[in-house]
C-alpha cells in the first residue's frame, strides 16, 4: 500500500506551494509523446448482448450521433468583450470572496476585471479542449485493449464522440474567442498517467470515471451559467455524449471488480484518489492570474482557502462520488477512499444519482430526429 506522499508527491493534499510548483515547463509545444504500455487484444466472440446493458448503451450512441458542423449554428455572432462586460455589470456590486491586498489585482478596475473574465473562459474552454483530446486517445486504447465484445463495440462510437468534441471545442476557441491556453500542468500528468498505465481497467477509471465525470459535472456548472445560445447548445450535445461515457465506465467496470483482489482494489482506489488531486487542483487557474500580472504565490492559497471556491471545486465531484461508491471503491480496504474524500470535503455526494442510472436523462435522441 502507497503512502500519500507516494501517491501525489506531497504528505499534504492542500499543500498549496507543492500545487503552484508543478507547472507547465513547455508552453510552446506542439507534439507531447507518452509510451503506451498496453497490448491490443483480439476477440473471436462475436456474441453481440452478453453484456444487455452495454448493448442498451452502444444502440442509444448510434442514435445519438450529431454532427458538429451541421447541428449548431456556427453563424452566430459571438462577442466575448460583451459577454463579459454583461457579466461584470451583473456582479459588480457583489462583495469580492478574495482578500486581493498584495497581489495588484486589488487596483483592478472595470476594464481589467472585464478581460480576466474573458480570459477566464479561454482557459476553461482550452482545458475542456485538451481534455477532450486526452479522451479521444484513451478511448482508442480501450477499442484496442478491452476483451469484450459489447465494450469494443460501444467504445468505437466515443471515439467518434471524443473527435467531435476536440473539433467543436477547437472551432469555438479558434473562431468565436480567438484565444487559447496550453494544457495545465496538472491535468497533463494526469493524461500522462492514463496513457501510459498497461492496465485497460486504469485507462477506464482514469478517463471514464475520473476526468469524464469531473467534466460532466463541469459542463452542466458552465451549461447553466452561460448566456451564450452558440456555447449553451454545444455544452448541452457535449453533455449528452459524456453522460453515456461515464455510464460506460461504471458498467463495465462493476463486473470486472467484482472480482479483483483487495490489493487490486487498493490500487484502484489510490489511482482514483490522485486523479481526484490532480483534476481539483487545476481549477485555480494560475495561468489565467500569470498572465493578468497577479503573484499567484499570494493569490492562490487565499483563493484556495475561499468558500465560494471551496464550494465549486467541491460540485465538481457530483458525478464522481457516487460513481466511485457504485463500484465499490469508497468502502473497500476499510473504507480508504471514503476517508480521503472527506479529507478533501467531498464525500457528502455519495449518495447522489450516479451516471449508469441517469443517462437517459441528457438524451438528446428525440430533438435530433426532429432537427
Amino acid at each position: 500500500m502507497a503512502t500519500v506522499e507516494e501517491i501525489i508527491g506531497r504528505t499534504d493534499p492542500n499543500d498549496i506551494d507543492a500545487i503552484l510548483a508543478i507547472t507547465n515547463t513547455d508552453v510552446d509545444e506542439v507534439e507531447h509523446v507518452v509510451a503506451d504500455n498496453s497490448d491490443a487484444i483480439f476477440t473471436w466472440n462475436y456474441h453481440k448482448g452478453e453484456r444487455p446493458k452495454l448493448e442498451k448503451l452502444y444502440e442509444k450512441a448510434k442514435t445519438s450521433q450529431w454532427n458538429a458542423e451541421t447541428d449548431l449554428d456556427w453563424s452566430i455572432d459571438v462577442d466575448p468583450l460583451q459577454i463579459s462586460t454583461e457579466i461584470y455589470e451583473r456582479d459588480k456590486d457583489i462583495p469580492q470572496p478574495v482578500d486581493l491586498t498584495g497581489t495588484g489585482a486589488e487596483k483592478w478596475e472595470k476594464d481589467e476585471w472585464i478581460n480576466f473574465g474573458m480570459e477566464s473562459s479561454a482557459w476553461a474552454l482550452s482545458q475542456f479542449l485538451h481534455g477532450e483530446q486526452g479522451a479521444l486517445l484513451a478511448t482508442a486504447k480501450i477499442v484496442e485493449t478491452v476483451p469484450f465484445y459489447d465494450a469494443k463495440l460501444y467504445a468505437s462510437t466515443q471515439v467518434m464522440d471524443e473527435a467531435r468534441h476536440v473539433e467543436v471545442f477547437a472551432k469555438y476557441l479558434d473562431t468565436k474567442l480567438e484565444n487559447s491556453y496550453p494544457v495545465n500542468a496538472h491535468l497533463r500528468l494526469l493524461l500522462d498517467d492514463i496513457i501510459n498505465d498497461s492496465r485497460w481497467d486504469m485507462t477506464y477509471l482514469g478517463m471514464q470515471i475520473m476526468v469524464e465525470g469531473l467534466a460532466l459535472a463541469a459542463f452542466v456548472f458552465m451549461h447553466q451559467m452561460t448566456t451564450e445560445p452558440l456555447l449553451k447548445k454545444l455544452l448541452r450535445y457535449v453533455m449528452s455524449d459524456e453522460a453515456r461515457h461515464v455510464a460506460f465506465g461504471v458498467l463495465s467496470l462493476q463486473e470486472v471488480y467484482d472480482g479483483f483482489t483487495a490489493a487490486e482494489i487498493r490500487e484502484r482506489q489510490e489511482f482514483a484518489f490522485e486523479a481526484a488531486l490532480r483534476m481539483r487542483d487545476r481549477f485555480l487557474q494560475q495561468e489565467v492570474w500569470e498572465r493578468q500580472g497577479v503573484d499567484t504565490r499570494i493569490i492562490a492559497p487565499r483563493l484556495f482557502a475561499s468558500p465560494d471556491n471551496q464550494e465549486f471545486q467541491h460540485l465538481l465531484f457530483t458525478k464522481i462520488v457516487p460513481n466511485c461508491k457504485k463500484l465499490g471503491l469508497l468502502d473497500a480496504a476499510d473504507g480508504w477512499l471514503r476517508q480521503k474524500f472527506g479529507e478533501i470535503n467531498v464525500i457528502q455526494y455519495e449518495d447522489w444519482v450516479d451516471t449508469s442510472e441517469e443517462y437517459d436523462a441528457f438524451a438528446i435522441t428525440d430533438e435530433l430526429q426532429s432537427a
